[in-house]
């Protein structure tokens, strides 16, 4: 069966959860104590999760008003790629990068795929990306290959990596300004163990605002594809169990859009989703 792992209830005290095959939801707290990256790392343990799922002896959930939160806990680092596919590069007018673009987002910007983000105080330019999350299984220090970057990949998730482009990219030091506020990382609903994604490079990516569709991609556009990005992230840092890359988005943001460019307010709806992976619906508010 596809492994949808995914974690349920309040911020802060989720348990962990998987979703079966008839999208009956199921309890996971009697098998293993958490989706992290203890988890991912050890095999044991995640064929004793497929082992109980299979056998039918997963206690279902009632789904009835159960928050869905971010599906990884104890997130180590989150690295991102910039500029990482053609068409984005051609709509904001940038160079293709000769190297990835990174930079980095806390962990603490994550939030539950369905959860409210805020637009921060004195925000003018709050804009939506879709982004294919890979979170890592294997500790990855100096990979020689890309098909070695691919193998210490855990699993694949839905990211959100809402951004604010005047802190961004007009008020100068670095990008992470821009990227860092409360809550401008939705993550989820599910992630799926890399086993059940045979090609990362071909799962589309769609992003709607206020039901009008925004962004609809394919990771097939991507410069750097996920493999190679494992690979070259290795070399400038390790990387662990539980940690996630966020590996670019593809056309359609505000930021590329004709003048007046149509940036994010409170009120606004976005939803998006990719293919395999889930769906997400955030309500924005100001902070």
């Amino acid at each position: 069966m596809i492994m949808k792992l995914l974690r349920v209830g309040t911020a802060g005290a989720e348990r962990p959860a998987l979703l079966d095959a008839d999208g009956t939801l199921r309890d996971l707290s009697g098998v293993v104590p958490d989706i992290d990256g203890a988890l991912l790392a050890d095999d044991a343990a995640l064929d004793r999760v497929r082992a109980a799922a299979d056998a039918g002896e997963l206690p279902a959930l009632d789904a009835t008003g159960l928050r869905i939160g971010p599906p990884l806990g104890r997130i180590g680092k989150i690295v991102c790629i910039g500029l990482n596919y053609h068409d984005h590069a051609r709509e904001t007018g940038a160079e293709p990068p000769a190297e990835p673009v990174l930079f980095m987002k806390a962990p603490d910007t994550v939030v539950g795929p369905h959860d409210t983000v805020l637009v921060p105080r004195a925000s003018r330019k709050t804009d939506w990306e879709v982004e294919l999350a890979v979170v890592i299984g294997r500790t990855a220090r100096y990979l020689g290959s890309a098909q070695e970057g691919l193998a210490h990949v855990a699993g694949y998730a839905v990211a959100h990596d809402v951004s604010e482009r005047e802190f961004q990219i007009e008020r100068g030091g670095t990008w992470d300004k821009g990227k860092n506020c409360e809550t401008f990382n939705p993550l989820g609903p599910w992630l799926v163990t890399a086993d059940e994604v045979p090609d990362p490079q071909r799962l589309s990516l769609r992003l709607w605002v206020n039901g009008e569709l925004k962004q609809d991609g394919t990771t097939a556009e991507q410069i750097f594809p996920v493999g190679e990005v494992v690979r070259y992230l290795s070399q400038f840092m390790t990387l662990y169990p539980g940690d996630v890359i966020n590996t670019g988005t593809p056309a359609g943001v505000a930021l590329g859009a004709p003048e007046p460019k149509p940036f994010l307010r409170a009120g606004d709806v976005v939803e998006l989703e990719i293919e395999g992976l889930g769906r997400q619906r955030q309500e924005f508010k100001d902070a």
